[in-house]
């Protein structure tokens, strides 16, 4: 058996129903599989991959191991793993698989390791963690990486920063940059995603309550519009002016951190940034205030602070910790402050994680086909893959589109034709 370090193997058989059923809605990858298992584009290239071990990401490995690629698989968040699927993925497909729901920190960094022991080719991240490593304490494994690729928005915005610092080792391609996936895996999957985690934790009520969305990029709008449709009072706290005016344009309300802070009845972050919710806050937050989070790392939410403000916790339901201030109010924090979506749910959807995936798997090929001519620097996923993407998407769904006649592409690319 492949190296591997899962809860129980004996969950496999379960991990392989789950990953069927999240399979029937993944057309896109199931047609990228099947031609990389005729073509091969990735054989003999190991991949090192960071991502939440779900049943979708059992897809874009089956697909990646069907390209001919070794592979070695963690975990990129300690509460994301489906320990069924981590099983499946070590027992009936031979993928190396380091990954058990709610390791603590230094397991969590020990898998991130054994991935780097594997040392691959290609990494392929969510919030760059396996980068940050190969930047820091382990350059030596770093030398025969040629390109890596990139999930999130958090993981991006670390990258771009190292690029602009001089010091990325390797050409990356941001996949989150894709048009088909921030447009659906971020809104539309982030959207349903946190809610279906906050109402598995806490069986509230959605309608009537007033919930604060930190941040209005793709997933806080996602989870705006999902919240405001279950009938919720949305307040949306923002730093850019843009952003802040869409969402008055929107339909929702807009207020500082400030102002909000004592009438939320649930608060959620979706910015990447660090203590978006403070000291400050929790001391005037009301009696029942609920928190979470659906930003990549749990500093979204101060939590030493809220530690130090409480004078009793305990943990009150399988994903709800309480935390009982000096006065006597009560705030609860969901699934340790990480990804309510992943921790207290199952993530996305499957239909939007066959978009997003079909662009890691074409970025895997694309950055075998060209990292020796790539600079050391953040790449965009190909406008071509894209549409490939967004294409095969469509014609999975049965939907046919127009195209244009020649006089209107004639039309459109010229500037002397007049109205």
């Amino acid at each position: 058996m492949v190296d591997h370090d899962v809860k129980d193997e004996n969950l496999a058989a379960s991990g392989v129903l789950r990953i069927e059923w999240a399979e029937k809605e993944m057309p896109v990858l199931a047609a990228i599989r099947e031609r990389f298992a005729k073509e091969r584009p990735l054989k003999g290239m190991r991949i090192g991959a960071c991502l939440h071990v779900t049943s979708e990401t059992a897809s874009l490995m089956r697909t990646l191991a069907a390209g001919g690629a070794e592979l070695a698989l963690c975990a990129s968040n300690p509460l994301s793993t489906q320990d069924d699927v981590a099983a499946a993925l070590v027992v009936e497909y031979g993928i190396s698989t380091f990954a058990i729901k709610g390791e603590d920190r230094d397991t969590y960094y020990r898998h991130i390791q054994s991935v780097i022991d594997f040392h691959p080719q290609i990494t392929m991240d969510d919030g760059a963690d396996v980068v940050g490593l190969l930047h820091t304490d382990r350059t030596d494994a770093a030398v025969g990486v040629i390109g890596g690729t990139e999930e999130t928005t958090t993981g991006v915005i670390r990258l771009k920063s190292m690029e602009q610092e001089g010091v990325l080792r390797y050409p990356i391609v941001a996949v989150n940059e894709a048009m088909t996936k921030h447009m659906f895996d971020n809104r539309y999957g982030t959207g349903q995603s946190t809610l279906d985690g906050i109402i598995r934790a806490t069986n509230r009520m959605i309608a009537g309550k007033v919930v604060v969305v930190a941040g209005y990029g793709w997933c806080g709008r996602g989870f705006a519009t999902r919240a405001k449709g279950h009938g919720a009072d949305v307040v949306v706290l923002e730093v850019e002016p843009l952003r802040a005016l869409e969402a008055i344009m929107d339909g929702f309300r807009v207020m500082p951190m400030a102002e909000v802070a004592p009438i939320g009845d649930i608060y959620v972050t979706a910015t990447g940034d660090i203590h978006v919710i403070r000291k400050e806050h929790f001391e005037v937050m009301k009696d029942g205030a609920i928190v979470a989070n659906t930003g990549h790392f749990n500093v979204e939410i101060d939590i030493p602070a809220l530690e130090a403000l409480s004078v009793a916790r305990r943990q009150v339901r399988e994903f709800v910790e309480e935390f009982t201030l000096a006065d006597g109010r009560r705030i609860y924090l969901l699934g340790e402050g990480r990804l309510i979506n992943l921790a207290a749910a199952e993530g996305h959807p499957s239909s939007v994680m066959d978009m997003s995936f079909a662009n890691q798997a074409l970025a895997a090929e694309y950055m075998v086909k060209n990292a020796a001519t790539l600079d050391k620097r953040v790449y965009d996923v190909p406008a071509d893959i894209d549409a490939e993407i967004a294409r095969l998407k469509l014609e999975s769904l049965g939907v046919g589109i127009d195209t244009l006649t020649p006089e209107q592409a004639k039309y459109l690319a010229s500037w002397n034709m007049g109205t």
